[in-house]
């Protein structure tokens, strides 16, 4: 279907005829001689008068132009029809706890003792770059609760905020249930099919001004389905335990699988690197949810054609003033080569 993109643009041809009809007449300031035997001189140039012309003759080629000036700025488009633009996808939101107990180095990778974030780091770096076609966010959260990186394709960027995350930025404490706040808020304006938070602690709520299922009851209204990770070692693993120090005591298993239970995820225990990888492969299989259905129709721009024409006809134009001085010029040339 052919179509103009500012057809408003055409309300504008007749600005040249109201501007010679409304300006004063320019004065040059010199006298107009009246030459009567102009026919005689015609025959002699060998060429004809413009003044002969009529005056619509005169202005016909200038009007096209203008014409043609305006059709190109209207931007013409033929645009076909509709199709449907396939979108599928999450909108997924991962809140890291970076409260000081995260600092407890009861993890291994690659053969090396690491701290808890380390190893978060390690794993769900790659979960974020692998989220092709997911809208994928940060949510850092300690004492309180802050969003390091909204809801975004730019995956890349927010694995590099999640690398450069730092054990105690946002306070000691644990803030739970202002995470999931923070998360509900970001989340609540996406499709209620698509919105999903993936909550890494390895302790309880210590902090922050909202209880954690006071938080999943408002994540349940609004379609929020929360997958919680505990991480920690057994509290009798290692050698901590034989020191009466228990690396996972902390941990509030109770309360993390209440959240995913009434909200309709799933609670993992990450014990160690191993369990965290098969974590982050379960969480590989969510199947992508269908989006708002968008549509685009493509369009080809046919502005080109009627730029072109005012040009061309500009320069038959000049080419048509300049032609007879070329004419008279030829003869002289023609003696200098002789």
């Amino acid at each position: 279907m052919f179509e103009f993109t500012w057809p408003w643009i055409f309300l504008l041809a007749p600005l040249p005829w109201l501007l010679r009809r409304w300006l004063p007449v320019a004065d040059s300031g010199e006298a107009a001689l009246n030459v009567s035997f102009l026919p005689e001189l015609e025959a002699l140039a060998g060429r004809r008068a413009r003044a002969n012309l009529s005056a619509w003759q005169q202005q016909l080629p200038l009007a096209l132009i203008w014409l043609l000036l305006l059709l190109a700025a209207a931007r013409p488009e033929w645009v076909g029809e509709p199709l449907p633009l396939a979108a599928s996808g999450r909108d997924l939101m991962v809140a890291v706890d970076v409260s000081g107990s995260m600092e407890q180095r009861d993890m291994q990778w690659q053969g090396q003792d690491v701290d808890r974030l380390s190893l978060v780091k390690h794993l769900f770096s790659d979960f974020i770059e692998q989220r092709r076609g997911d809208r994928v966010g940060l949510i850092l959260f300690g004492s309180q609760a802050y969003l390091q990186a909204p809801l975004t394709f730019d995956r890349h960027t927010v694995r590099t905020w999640l690398d450069e995350a730092v054990i105690g930025i946002a306070g000691k404490n644990t803030a739970i249930g202002d995470a999931i706040g923070l998360a509900v808020k970001r989340l609540r304006q996406r499709p209620a099919n698509s919105r999903i938070l993936v909550l890494i602690t390895d302790g309880a709520n210590t902090a922050g001004a909202i209880e954690p299922l006071t938080a999943t009851r408002l994540a349940a209204e609004q379609g929020v389905k929360i997958y919680t990770i505990g991480i920690g070692a057994d509290p009798d693993a290692g050698l901590l335990s034989m020191f009466g120090l228990n690396p996972g005591s902390d941990l509030d298993e109770p309360t993390l699988k209440a959240i995913a239970s009434q909200t309709g995820g799933q609670y993992f225990r990450a014990r160690d690197a191993d369990e965290l990888e098969m974590i982050k492969a379960s969480l590989d299989q969510l199947e992508p949810v269908a989006q708002q259905a968008t549509q685009a129709r493509p369009a080809l721009a046919l502005y080109c054609w009627p730029l072109a024409g005012a040009l061309l006809l500009s320069l038959l134009l000049v080419a048509r003033e300049l032609w007879p001085n070329i004419q008279r010029l030829k003869p002289l040339w023609r003696r200098r080569q002789a």
